[in-house]
Formats: structure tokens, C-alpha cells, sequence
């Protein structure tokens, strides 16, 4: 193994930190040889990881052409037997006048061929990936240290707001160490960056329920590369929230099997006994839901789901993220997450009777003195009894409509 190839397994323990017992489980390597590789590295920098020359090394005397054509024959597709190899060379060397190599030459250098190297040539870029390329299970050690990002279609029909059958999507942000579910949206329509955010929002902020305390802004938030994910929204908010945002490769969904569990858990133990579960082999079903009772259901399963024991952890997800008692890091008020997480509507003009939005009328006092100018709302569409007026990005007051205030209107 060259330098690069040390240096590709080490560099995760000089600079992510992993711990050379994990590495050697993941590797294959030896923990005894990846500490020489360490104390090379140290001693030395890059240079120390170059293997050591041996006594006998060049004793094949062939020209390094001549190696390359070997080994040029054998990566080729498709893959000719040595024999074949053997017989070319024996060509090519009588007519440049090359030193002719033995059949067991030409044999031992086909043999030592790096594996990947040989995958990567002869099966390709996804094959290689799935056979040699290095997959750490990573495993955040406290709480908020990592969220876990992600959608899903879900297999239940709803009837959707024009009383035609709609399938719904779900958002879910699991926190990595106590795999404690901190929030969620369900929707119809396609994942965007609203939805994200809408569940960013609630994962973040104090929950009205004392028995999901989840809260907090997470150090990392481990995201896939849909496109509500790398929106140029969530990345500003990450900056400004103070959150390392990871995206996992493209297509490559590795890391992400803690949330994908969940997705299934979801699946088999409570859309299964919901009307218009969706199963394969049989004509879809005639939805009976709303969307809002989905969502009722959902809320009371990951209330039910946080307070189990979890099969991995020993103790359920609610205890092993609350541990001994810490703070979580928090934004400095709601209306400062919301002026960051939350879709920003069109200006409204304060009327004398307030503010009109989506046909329905919000007033406050604190809005007198804006009678005649523009403001901007943001709102959270699952509840829009009450919206948030900023003016040039600075929060006024929180005007709610008199005729739902003790409701939930949802758009």
C-alpha cells in the first residue's frame, strides 16, 4: 500500500478524529500498524508514509515500460487470461528489444495489481465504491452533536384539499446520538426548503408538549443532496444558526441508516393499521384520512417511539437525549429563528383594520403606528392564526386573527 493510500485511511484520525481502534474494525488494518503509520506521520509528515525500500527491491530488472504494459493488459476489458498476457509481451519485447519476462514475472505482477485498482478498471466507479471504498459508521457521542436530515414518500393515501387522493411526503430531523425524533412536517405536494424548515423549526424551538423536550440547535446537520437541501436558503441559515451542514455524496445514501429505520418503523407499525395503507400487490385504497389526522397520528407515534426503549441504546430515546441534564444551544428568541427558517411573503400594507392575509384579517395594537406602511409577514402554513410582521428585517409584533385565535387553521 503507497503513501496515498495510507495517507486516505489516516487522515480521518489526524484530521476527523476517529479513533485508530475504529479505523483498524473498518479497515482491515492492523491497530499496531496503523499506530507506526501515526508515529511515521508524525515524526516525518507525508514522506514518513512511504513504504520502506527493501534490500532486494528492482531485482526484476525490467523496464518500467515494460511493467506498465503488464499491467496496461491486465486492466483491460475484457480481462485477457496470462497466458494471453504472456504471449503479447513476448511480442512486443522481441520487437523493442526488451528483456522477454517469465510467465511467473508476468504472473507476479498481475498478482500484486492494487484490488481497487483492478475493480475500478474492470467493473467501474460503483463497483469500486461498493467494494473498497472506505464507509465509517459514525456515531455522535452526546446529544445535538448531529441531526440527521431526510423525506420520505409514505405509503398511506390521504384525501388531499380538492378531495382527490393524494399520497403525502415526510420531513423528519432525528438527532444521531439519542436517535430521539426533534421534529417533523407531513405535506403534500414535493419536498422543498419550506417543509425543511418547517421542521427545522419545530426541532429547534420548545415544544408546548413537556414530554418532547427535544430542543436545540444541533453542531451538525446531515443532510442528502436533494435540492431543498442545498437551496441557498437552508445553507445562509446554517451560517447564521451557527450549524455545520454535511450532505452525503450523491446518490450514495451511507450514514443515513439510522433515519432510514426510523422511515420503516413508521411504515410497518403505524401506517399499516391506518385506513388507506398503501400495500404492494393490491389496488391502492380509497383514502379515508385527512391530512391533519394523519398528522395527529404521527405526532402521538413519535411521542409513543421517543419514550420506549430503544434496542440499540438500552433506555429510550427521550432519557438518553435529556442524559444527566444540559442546556442546548438555543437562537436568542423565536422571532429570530423565524426571520431566518420561515418563507417570507409578499409586503402587505397595514390597513386602519390591521393586515389582510390568505382572506383572513390579523390585528394588534403595536400595528397603529404602521397604518399605511409596508411590512413583511412570515407565518408557519400549518397554523396561521397568528403571523410575525418585521419591518426592514426587525420584529414588530405578532398580530393573530380574532375568529380562529383558540383554533389551528392550516394552509
Amino acid at each position: 500500500m503507497d503513501a496515498r493510500a495510507r495517507w486516505r485511511i489516516l487522515r480521518l484520525h489526524v484530521e476527523d478524529q476517529v479513533p485508530l481502534a475504529r479505523l483498524a474494525r473498518e479497515t482491515d488494518v492492523g491497530l499496531r500498524t496503523l499506530e507506526r503509520w501515526h508515529a511515521r506521520y508524525r515524526a516525518d509528515g507525508y514522506a514518513g508514509l512511504e513504504p520502506a525500500s527493501r534490500e532486494d527491491a528492482g531485482s526484476r530488472r525490467l523496464p518500467p515500460d515494460l511493467v506498465d504494459l503488464i499491467e496496461g493488459l491486465a486492466l483491460s476489458k475484457p480481462r485477457p487470461a496470462i497466458a494471453t498476457i504472456h504471449r503479447k509481451v513476448r511480442g512486443i519485447c522481441a520487437a523493442r528489444r526488451w528483456p522477454v519476462p517469465s510467465y511467473s514475472v508476468a504472473w507476479d505482477i498481475v498478482r500484486t495489481l492494487d484490488p481497487g485498482m483492478v475493480t475500478l478498471a474492470l467493473e467501474g466507479a460503483a463497483s469500486y465504491r461498493d467494494k473498497h471504498e472506505l464507509v465509517l459508521r459514525r456515531q455522535a457521542e452526546l446529544p445535538n452533536a448531529m441531526w440527521q436530515s431526510d423525506h420520505t414518500m409514505l405509503d398511506i393515501l390521504v384525501a388531499g384539499t380538492d378531495g382527490k387522493p393524494a399520497r403525502p411526503w415526510l420531513t423528519t430531523i432525528l438527532d444521531d446520538c439519542s436517535r430521539a425524533v426533534c421534529g417533523y412536517t407531513v405535506f403534500l405536494g414535493a419536498p422543498s426548503a419550506m417543509n425543511t424548515a418547517l421542521a427545522l423549526r419545530q426541532a429547534i424551538w420548545h415544544k408546548t408538549d413537556p414530554a418532547w423536550p427535544m430542543c436545540g440547535l444541533p453542531d451538525v446537520l446531515y443532510v442528502d443532496h436533494g435540492s431543498d437541501f442545498t437551496s441557498g436558503q437552508l445553507a445562509h441559515t446554517a451560517v447564521d444558526l451557527h450549524i455545520r451542514l454535511i450532505h452525503s455524496a450523491v446518490a450514495r445514501p451511507q450514514g443515513r441508516g439510522k433515519i432510514e429505520r426510523f422511515f420503516g418503523t413508521i411504515n410497518t407499525e403505524l401506517l399499516a393499521t391506518l385506513p388507506g395503507h398503501i400495500t404492494e400487490g393490491h389496488p391502492w385504497p380509497t383514502p379515508k384520512l385527512s391530512l391533519a389526522a394523519l398528522d395527529s397520528a404521527l405526532e402521538a407515534f413519535v411521542a409513543t417511539y421517543n419514550d420506549r426503549t430503544h434496542s440499540e441504546l438500552g433506555t429510550s430515546p427521550r432519557s438518553a437525549w435529556i442524559a444527566d441534564g444540559w442546556l442546548p444551544r438555543m437562537p436568542e428568541s423565536l422571532e429570530d429563528l423565524d426571520g431566518l427558517l420561515l418563507t417570507v411573503a409578499k409586503t402587505r400594507v397595514v390597513r386602519r383594520d390591521g393586515i389582510r392575509f390568505q382572506g383572513l384579517g390579523y390585528v394588534s395594537p403595536t400595528l397603529a403606528g404602521y397604518v399605511g406602511r409596508s411590512v413583511v409577514i412570515r407565518y408557519d402554513p400549518r397554523d396561521i392564526t397568528e403571523i410575525r410582521v418585521f419591518d426592514h428585517d426587525e420584529f414588530v409584533c405578532k398580530p393573530v386573527n380574532q375568529e380562529h385565535y383558540d383554533q389551528k387553521v392550516s394552509l
